[in-house]
């Protein structure tokens, strides 16, 4: 028996990996994210139990586990995104390996990623970013020393911000003056969702636009010089040279 860690990838269920899905499709027990994943990324499977935990905290979760386990079922537990990102599948891991229940954890789709096809953009492009910062924004989860938005934003690399646009405009008062008020930025709400939205605008106005389309969940703010890089030099691998 093994629990597969599942990343359902950002929203749209094509988004799923094969392996992902063929787990889905094969696991007798799906445990899944239902607040973030849809339903949709479910299609096709034959699980004779299939439990939305959105609303359990992690001692129901690995119950749930354990009794999988104790009658020898594979498990999906579905995540949204990749998992490794922002998943808390890190203390359900701490459990099952106390309780000596054997685990693999299969990559999904990011946010960023996602978000970066809807832009039409690359987030690293020659002489303008060559790094990208996926971070949060702090609230009820502090930030290690040295992480702080500011402390990031002095490298002026492309950054991904997850679970902070509610914050918008505490975090353009932390970016601007490293980036300057006329760097791009875009909010993207839902990604690849049939209800995708995505807000475009600079530091000096993307907070107003944000706050004029009521999103406060569910977004990731993207920042940096790549999301306009027209007239910028040509990277040198397809150079005739």
């Amino acid at each position: 028996m093994t629990v597969y860690f599942i990343g359902a990838g950002p929203g749209d269920p094509e988004l799923i990996t094969v392996k992902g899905q063929r787990l889905i499709r094969s696991c007798p027990v799906i445990l899944f994210a239902g607040s973030l994943v849809p339903e949709a990324v479910l299609s096709g499977h034959r699980a004779m139990r299939v439990v939305n935990t959105a609303e359990l905290d992690l001692d129901a979760i690995v119950a749930l586990l354990q009794d999988a386990h104790a009658n020898g079922q594979d498990v999906a537990r579905v995540h949204s995104g990749d998992p490794s990102l922002y998943g808390a599948i890190g203390e359900q891991i701490r459990r099952l390996n106390a309780l000596a229940i054997p685990y693999e954890i299969v990559p999904g789709v990011t946010a960023a990623a996602a978000s970066a096809a809807t832009l039409g953009c690359e987030l690293t492009l020659p002489g303008i970013s060559q790094t990208v910062i996926l971070t949060r924004y702090a609230t009820r989860t502090s930030m290690p020393d040295g992480e702080q938005l500011a402390d990031l934003a002095r490298h002026r690399a492309t950054m991904a911000i997850h679970l902070g646009v509610r914050h918008i405009e505490r975090i353009v008062g932390d970016l601007l003056p490293h980036y300057g008020a006329d760097c791009p930025v875009a909010v993207v709400f839902r990604a690849s969702w049939p209800d995708e939205e995505k807000v475009l605008g600079t530091l000096a106005d993307i907070a107003a636009k944000v706050q004029s389309k009521g999103i406060e969940r569910t977004a990731l703010i993207v920042v940096g010089r790549v999301l306009d890089a027209e007239g910028f030099a040509d990277s040198s691998l397809y150079r005739k040279a």
